[in-house]
């Protein structure tokens, strides 16, 4: 392998027709003459430089003629560019927050904006942070099913539809969860948007008509094809790991299943599968969020590693997609006799462990972590600390990743988190 130096050619002819001693002489007389070139053109330059600056300030004080105009002009723009080169600045690299590690098992409960927002109730969470009683993370509404964007995000779609309300300070509540030892998951519904569907319908699912899509609850969706619908939720992921989340946790990511799904109109609708659509846009988002150093995560029906449903959630398309996914395998949400169980509610050990079965089988040769979710609700059956440990004890014995713990009304029962 040849060394690495630059060849001068000059140089090489000098050593062979003068000897090392001329060359190296040579060499010298070089140096020095380059050094006294180097202090001219710095002389030369500067004072180029400076008569620029007297001709521009002239310039700024007394009015042209026409014909000074045409030939000063010329003569300026020359010295200008021979004087001060235009060098490019290497564009800023953005600023990357600190991120709090994730738990080796990750222990948390689901709050919402109002929740994030009221200083009381937050006491509660901080109080059981570890090590008092085994709480490690806190996964935290930044956008709703209704579209309501909770925190100040600076997001101009989000200001243009109307859709923040500002109800807690994301910065300041990173700082306090960290300082507390919780790690903060963010989450932000994606496609389920009635606020984005109304401002603006050209982004939303429409019927035939024209007019926007709704569901049985009359909420409005936008469109899982639309790119610009992808960058709106990516760009709020954005905006609240500048603000100190850890992690990004997407929801309903799929597509319709109430109302008139027949009706639905897609426009734009590309050549992608349903499946192929929720992939690209999962990908599209940790391609983006990675380089901020956040991880990315997905909530998935339960039933879905269990049934082909037809919305673009298919596990084993997504098992290296994210960082993690999260099945909502609440007992309550599978008919009775799945799994064989007459009651899946009423067993919440069996169904849990069932669930997850199925689900470390579509997983399994993926990167992506086991996360579940973890019911701490009553449907039918009433739901206590015996119901909700009985599923955390089926966790445990599927994935070390940990769990996550839904209440819609941010009660949760006392003494279920593990240490």
């Amino acid at each position: 392998m040849l060394p690495a130096f630059d060849v001068d050619f000059d140089e090489l002819v000098i050593q062979e027709r003068a000897g090392a001693a001329a060359a190296t002489a040579q060499r010298e007389a070089r140096r020095q003459e380059l050094r006294r070139r180097r202090a001219r053109r710095l002389v030369v330059g500067a004072g180029l430089l400076l008569v620029g600056l007297s001709t521009v300030a002239t310039a700024a004080t007394r009015p042209w003629s026409d014909d000074e105009n045409r030939d000063r002009g010329r003569t300026t723009t020359s010295t200008a560019a021979r004087a001060v080169p235009v060098v490019a600045a290497e564009p800023a690299r953005p600023a990357v927050p600190k991120r709090f590690p994730e738990p080796a098992e990750v222990r948390g409960v689901h709050i919402t904006h109002y929740v994030a927002g009221d200083r009381a109730w937050m006491s509660r969470f901080y109080d059981a942070a570890e090590p008092k009683r085994g709480l490690n993370t806190l996964q935290v509404d930044l956008k709703d099913e209704a579209g309501i964007v909770g925190f100040d995000a600076k997001v101009p779609l989000a200001r243009q539809a109307g859709a923040i309300q500002d109800l807690f300070d994301a910065r300041k509540l990173s700082a306090r969860a960290h300082k507390e030892g919780l790690y903060l998951i963010g989450r932000i519904v994606m496609f389920e948007d009635p606020i984005l569907a109304v401002a603006r319908p050209k982004l939303a699912i429409r019927r035939r008509d024209g007019s926007v899509w709704k569901n049985d609850q009359g909420l409005g969706w936008t469109n899982p094809y639309n790119r610009q619908v992808w960058d709106y939720g990516i760009d709020l992921a954005k905006e609240a790991g500048r603000q100190g989340f850890d992690e990004i946790q997407f929801d309903y990511v799929r597509f319709p299943t109430d109302g008139d799904v027949a009706t639905a109109v897609y426009r734009p609708k590309r050549s992608w599968t349903r499946d192929e659509t929720i992939k690209r846009f999962l990908e599209t988002a940790v391609a983006e969020l990675h380089p901020l150093g956040l991880k990315v995560s997905v909530d998935l029906f339960g039933l879905a590693a269990t049934h082909k449903l037809g919305i673009g959630q298919n596990p084993r398309l997504l098992r290296s997609s994210v960082d993690a996914i999260s099945p909502m395998t609440y007992p309550s949400h599978y008919y009775a006799g799945e799994f064989n169980i007459p009651n899946p509610d009423a067993a919440p050990y069996q169904t849990m462990r069932a669930s997850l079965r199925d689900w470390k089988r579509q997983l399994r040769g993926g990167t992506a972590k086991l996360r579940p979710w973890v019911q701490d609700f009553s449907i039918g059956t009433r739901y206590g600390a015996t119901e909700v440990a009985a599923q955390i004890r089926a966790v445990r014995q599927a994935t070390k990743a940990g769990f996550l713990l839904w209440n819609a009304g941010v009660e949760y029962t006392d003494g279920v988190l593990p240490r």
